[in-house]
């Protein structure tokens, strides 16, 4: 963002172009992930806009790119940056509306009044692999604040009243769970006696989430300031050390007093942590590129980070394993990315075992063909 600033001095210009980046990045995050594209197992291609899924993950880079792009254009002031103090005077307002984000998550999480709320399911008999068609009402009992379970939480209450029930995500994390998966860790068939939220809707990148995981890039922001202000390793390391010890220090601090670390809801402790141990792995991997100079085992890395977005875009969203299992022997299971995780399973006599060998052979495919497009000089960026 420095750069772009460099390039482009004009506030309003920068910012346009910052917006019209997150634009498409979030448009492309519904095209993905909005339902249109029915994953792996399902050879279709078709959504009902009634039931379109408005965020996602790349909806939700989009959101905290723009809100830190923007912090970042318009925040920061033009204090020369010579010593600590400096720094502080330089970035301290971004660090305030990074404070105020996360002071109104805990508002809202805390503060916010959940009332009973209902919603449609299919069948008390529906599993999540075999869902059938018949349609019909379960109610959650709320009326309280400040819950950070499934069924009652603020983040998926605003969801609900914001976005509405039908465009949130149907498959959550918390599906997966002894209460409601006789096959958990993994999805499956309901155990007897579910509590009625196991089949609820409740997307893991919704708004308030959303909101606080934007925190995270005022997070790496100072991260990639320490890269730009500090001079030599000594000052960059120690500075990374202090940070990133802070912010897991805190993060844990908070959960011993009663916040939770917790993805789906994405709370305070858990971007803390989060952002804390990104930094003593971004301490890390400088030590051992730039202060040692051990490159060459580590340029998979590199590779990937280049291409990041069509690796993401052709293998976490399933877009190449759907096309490779589009052409199958008469029937659809005949295909060879099956045929490849059945053979591992069966090696391994294990389907975890076997699925874990599966899942690092994507990685290596990945990091192959990111190296293959690095070769031809092919990038895609928006």
């Amino acid at each position: 963002m420095d750069g772009a600033l460099q390039k482009t001095p004009n506030k309003i210009a920068t910012s346009k172009k910052a917006a019209c980046r997150a634009i498409k990045l979030f448009i492309l995050g519904v095209i993905l992930q909005g339902g249109y594209i029915h994953g792996r197992h399902k050879l279709t291609y078709v959504i009902d806009l009634d039931h379109i899924r408005w965020l996602g993950v790349l909806q939700r880079i989009a959101i905290g790119y723009f809100l830190a792009a923007i912090s970042e254009i318009w925040l920061v002031n033009n204090t020369s940056v010579d010593s600590p103090v400096s720094f502080v005077k330089k970035y301290f307002v971004e660090w305030i509306m990074a404070i105020v984000i996360s002071a109104l998550y805990i508002g809202l999480v805390f503060g916010l009044y959940v009332p009973n709320w209902e919603f449609k399911v299919q069948t008390s008999s529906s599993t999540f692999s075999n869902p059938t068609n018949d349609i019909g009402f379960k109610t959650i009992q709320c009326g309280l604040r400040g819950s950070l379970g499934p069924p009652c939480n603020a983040v998926g209450f605003v969801d609900r009243v914001l976005l509405g029930e039908s465009h949130l995500y149907k498959n959550p994390v918390y599906k997966r769970t002894k209460e409601c998966s006789i096959n958990s860790p993994d999805y499956g068939p309901l155990p007897p006696n579910a509590p009625n939220w196991c089949l609820a809707p409740f997307d893991p990148e919704g708004l308030l989430s959303t909101l606080m995981a934007a925190v995270s890039c005022f997070v790496g922001l100072h991260f990639g300031h320490v890269l730009i202000h500090c001079k030599t390793h000594s000052q960059r390391m120690m500075s990374w050390l202090l940070a990133s010890t802070v912010l897991t220090v805190s993060g844990f601090l908070l959960q011993l007093l009663g916040m939770p670390f917790s993805k789906p809801l994405y709370t305070v402790s858990y971007m803390l942590l989060a952002g804390g141990v990104s930094g003593f792995l971004l301490l890390l991997l400088y030590c051992i590129v730039d202060v040692i100079h051990i490159k060459k085992p580590l340029i998979l890395f590199q590779w990937l980070g280049m291409n990041a977005l069509i690796v993401y875009v052709l293998a976490a969203c399933e877009l190449f394993p759907t096309f490779i299992q589009g052409f199958y022997w008469r029937s659809p299971e005949n295909n060879l990315v099956d045929a490849t995780e059945s053979l591992l399973q069966a090696i391994f006599h294990s389907k975890r075992w076997g699925t874990l060998a599966f899942v690092l052979v994507e990685i290596i495919f990945w990091c192959l063909a990111a190296c293959f497009l690095h070769m031809k000089g092919i990038y895609l960026k928006l």
